[in-house]
Protein backbone atom coordinates (compact mmCIF):
# COMPACT_ATOMS: atom_id res chain seq x y z
CA UNK A 1 0.00 0.00 0.00
CA UNK A 2 1.23 3.44 -0.85
CA UNK A 3 1.45 5.79 2.12
CA UNK A 4 -0.14 9.12 1.44
CA UNK A 5 1.92 12.16 2.45
CA UNK A 6 0.25 14.94 4.35
CA UNK A 7 -0.77 17.45 1.69
CA UNK A 8 -1.28 20.44 3.94
CA UNK A 9 -0.54 21.49 7.46
CA UNK A 10 -2.10 24.46 9.10
CA UNK A 11 0.32 27.13 10.25
CA UNK A 12 -2.30 29.59 11.40
CA UNK A 13 -5.59 29.04 13.17
CA UNK A 14 -8.01 27.21 10.87
CA UNK A 15 -11.25 28.87 9.95
CA UNK A 16 -14.54 27.10 10.62
CA UNK A 17 -17.65 27.86 8.68
CA UNK A 18 -20.86 28.19 10.69
CA UNK A 19 -23.11 25.12 10.61
CA UNK A 20 -25.66 26.93 8.48
CA UNK A 21 -23.15 27.20 5.63
CA UNK A 22 -23.27 23.58 4.53
CA UNK A 23 -22.13 21.59 7.55
CA UNK A 24 -24.20 19.48 9.89
CA UNK A 25 -22.42 20.97 12.91
CA UNK A 26 -21.55 17.51 14.30
CA UNK A 27 -18.06 17.60 12.78
CA UNK A 28 -17.58 21.12 11.46
CA UNK A 29 -15.33 21.55 8.49
CA UNK A 30 -11.94 23.18 8.75
CA UNK A 31 -11.17 25.66 5.98
CA UNK A 32 -7.96 27.46 5.02
CA UNK A 33 -7.54 30.70 6.95
CA UNK A 34 -7.99 33.98 5.09
CA UNK A 35 -4.86 34.80 3.12
CA UNK A 36 -3.53 31.24 3.37
CA UNK A 37 -3.06 29.17 0.23
CA UNK A 38 -6.04 26.85 -0.17
CA UNK A 39 -5.37 23.12 -0.39
CA UNK A 40 -6.47 21.16 -3.45
CA UNK A 41 -9.68 19.84 -1.82
CA UNK A 42 -10.90 23.43 -1.39
CA UNK A 43 -10.09 24.49 -4.95
CA UNK A 44 -10.90 21.43 -7.07
CA UNK A 45 -14.06 19.50 -7.64
CA UNK A 46 -13.82 15.79 -6.88
CA UNK A 47 -14.11 14.87 -10.55
CA UNK A 48 -11.13 17.09 -11.40
CA UNK A 49 -8.70 15.58 -8.88
CA UNK A 50 -5.69 13.52 -9.87
CA UNK A 51 -5.61 9.86 -8.78
CA UNK A 52 -3.07 10.70 -6.05
CA UNK A 53 -5.23 13.58 -4.77
CA UNK A 54 -8.29 11.32 -4.81
CA UNK A 55 -6.52 8.53 -2.90
CA UNK A 56 -5.19 10.99 -0.31
CA UNK A 57 -8.78 11.90 0.61
CA UNK A 58 -9.31 8.45 2.12
CA UNK A 59 -9.12 9.06 5.86
CA UNK A 60 -8.36 5.43 6.73
CA UNK A 61 -11.50 4.86 8.79
CA UNK A 62 -12.20 1.41 7.29
CA UNK A 63 -15.96 1.94 7.27
CA UNK A 64 -16.32 1.27 3.56
CA UNK A 65 -14.63 -2.11 4.15
CA UNK A 66 -17.40 -3.37 6.43
CA UNK A 67 -19.29 -6.37 5.11
CA UNK A 68 -22.75 -5.31 3.97
CA UNK A 69 -25.85 -7.40 3.45
CA UNK A 70 -28.56 -6.40 0.99
CA UNK A 71 -32.12 -7.55 1.52
CA UNK A 72 -33.13 -8.95 -1.87
CA UNK A 73 -36.81 -8.10 -1.34
CA UNK A 74 -36.48 -4.49 -0.13
CA UNK A 75 -33.05 -3.47 -1.41
CA UNK A 76 -32.16 -2.24 2.10
CA UNK A 77 -28.48 -2.49 2.95
CA UNK A 78 -27.34 -3.50 6.43
CA UNK A 79 -23.90 -2.97 7.94
CA UNK A 80 -22.16 -5.65 9.94
CA UNK A 81 -19.28 -5.44 12.38
CA UNK A 82 -17.36 -7.75 10.06
CA UNK A 83 -14.57 -6.29 7.98
CA UNK A 84 -13.21 -7.48 4.66
CA UNK A 85 -10.49 -10.06 5.22
CA UNK A 86 -8.02 -7.74 3.48
CA UNK A 87 -8.56 -4.95 6.01
CA UNK A 88 -5.85 -4.66 8.64
CA UNK A 89 -8.19 -3.96 11.55
CA UNK A 90 -5.42 -2.28 13.55
CA UNK A 91 -4.35 0.29 10.96
CA UNK A 92 -7.70 0.28 9.08
CA UNK A 93 -5.84 0.05 5.77
CA UNK A 94 -6.03 -2.57 3.06
CA UNK A 95 -3.34 -5.25 3.32
CA UNK A 96 -3.16 -5.54 -0.49
CA UNK A 97 -4.56 -2.28 -1.86
CA UNK A 98 -2.95 -2.65 -5.30
CA UNK A 99 -4.52 -6.09 -5.88
CA UNK A 100 -7.76 -5.73 -3.90
CA UNK A 101 -10.08 -6.03 -6.91
CA UNK A 102 -8.39 -9.21 -8.14
CA UNK A 103 -8.43 -10.78 -4.69
CA UNK A 104 -11.91 -9.71 -3.57
CA UNK A 105 -14.57 -10.01 -6.25
CA UNK A 106 -17.04 -7.86 -4.29
CA UNK A 107 -14.63 -5.00 -3.53
CA UNK A 108 -16.09 -1.73 -4.79
CA UNK A 109 -14.15 1.15 -6.23
CA UNK A 110 -15.00 4.40 -4.47
CA UNK A 111 -15.09 6.72 -7.46
CA UNK A 112 -17.35 9.64 -8.44
CA UNK A 113 -20.09 7.30 -9.60
CA UNK A 114 -20.00 5.47 -6.27
CA UNK A 115 -19.99 8.71 -4.25
CA UNK A 116 -23.16 9.82 -6.04
CA UNK A 117 -24.89 6.44 -5.81
CA UNK A 118 -23.89 4.68 -2.58
CA UNK A 119 -26.20 5.76 0.23
CA UNK A 120 -24.22 3.71 2.76
CA UNK A 121 -21.09 5.86 2.59
CA UNK A 122 -20.71 7.22 6.12
CA UNK A 123 -21.51 10.87 6.88
CA UNK A 124 -17.86 11.22 7.90
CA UNK A 125 -16.47 10.03 4.53
CA UNK A 126 -14.29 12.72 2.94
CA UNK A 127 -15.61 11.93 -0.53
CA UNK A 128 -19.20 12.32 0.65
CA UNK A 129 -18.40 15.43 2.73
CA UNK A 130 -16.73 17.18 -0.23
CA UNK A 131 -19.44 16.08 -2.66
CA UNK A 132 -22.01 17.63 -0.30
CA UNK A 133 -19.93 20.82 0.11
CA UNK A 134 -19.13 20.16 3.78
CA UNK A 135 -15.31 20.22 3.71
CA UNK A 136 -12.96 18.05 5.77
CA UNK A 137 -13.24 17.58 9.53
CA UNK A 138 -10.48 18.42 12.02
CA UNK A 139 -9.55 14.75 12.46
CA UNK A 140 -8.93 14.08 8.76
CA UNK A 141 -5.22 13.30 8.24
CA UNK A 142 -4.95 15.99 5.56
CA UNK A 143 -6.03 18.56 8.15
CA UNK A 144 -4.36 17.18 11.28
CA UNK A 145 -1.19 15.89 9.59
CA UNK A 146 -1.57 12.69 11.65
CA UNK A 147 -3.18 9.44 10.43
CA UNK A 148 -4.04 8.56 14.06
CA UNK A 149 -6.57 11.38 14.55
CA UNK A 150 -9.28 9.47 12.65
CA UNK A 151 -8.93 6.76 15.29
CA UNK A 152 -8.61 9.17 18.22
CA UNK A 153 -11.83 10.89 17.12
CA UNK A 154 -13.67 7.56 17.17
CA UNK A 155 -14.49 7.67 13.46
CA UNK A 156 -12.66 4.50 12.44
CA UNK A 157 -13.64 0.87 12.89
CA UNK A 158 -10.54 0.17 14.99
CA UNK A 159 -11.36 -1.70 18.14
CA UNK A 160 -14.90 -2.85 17.36
CA UNK A 161 -14.76 -4.96 14.19
CA UNK A 162 -13.52 -8.42 13.46
CA UNK A 163 -12.42 -9.96 10.19
CA UNK A 164 -14.93 -11.86 8.11
CA UNK A 165 -12.32 -14.58 7.78
CA UNK A 166 -13.58 -17.77 9.38
CA UNK A 167 -17.20 -16.58 9.66
CA UNK A 168 -19.59 -18.89 7.84
CA UNK A 169 -21.96 -17.19 5.40
CA UNK A 170 -24.97 -18.50 7.35
CA UNK A 171 -23.71 -16.64 10.45
CA UNK A 172 -23.06 -13.22 8.89
CA UNK A 173 -26.54 -11.89 9.75
CA UNK A 174 -25.83 -12.17 13.47
CA UNK A 175 -23.16 -9.47 13.06
CA UNK A 176 -25.59 -6.84 11.72
CA UNK A 177 -25.20 -3.53 13.54
CA UNK A 178 -27.80 -1.48 11.70
CA UNK A 179 -29.17 -0.25 8.44
CA UNK A 180 -26.81 1.68 6.19
CA UNK A 181 -27.65 5.11 4.89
Amino acid sequence: MKEQPCQARRRSAPKRRPADEGDSGADPAVWAADGEEKPFWETKRLKDMSPDEWDSLCDGCGQCCLVKIEDEDTGNVFLTRLACSLLDIGSCRCKDYANRFARMSDCLSIDMKAVRKLKWLPESCAYRRLHEGRGLAWWHPLISGDPETVHQAGVSVRGWVRSEKGVREAEIARYIIGEAG
